[in-house]
């Protein structure tokens, strides 16, 4: 039974982190680009700096917070290395 909660936990985590990424390189990338040129940032426009670097930059954290969000699980579950 305790397996199942982990793969649940497993999966939910993944849910959570891949609706990140599609809102931030399909949406506001893709999606949304024209109203997101609206606003600027450092004298570029918000929706080419997401289409160019921001989805990039969310895909590098969201890397790195799954591994530590990964590394709690195994903690809970007990499936954790020694």
């Amino acid at each position: 039974m305790s397996n199942n909660k982990y793969w649940k936990a497993n999966i939910a985590l993944i849910l959570k982190c891949l609706c990140v990424w599609f809102v931030v390189s399909y949406l506001c990338g893709i999606v949304f680009v024209d109203a997101l040129n609206t606003i600027k940032i450092g004298g570029y426009k918000l929706g080419f700096w997401f289409a160019q670097q921001g989805s990039i930059y969310v895909f590098v954290i969201l890397v790195f917070y799954y591994a530590k969000s990964m590394g709690k699980i195994d903690e809970k579950f007990n499936v954790h290395e020694q």
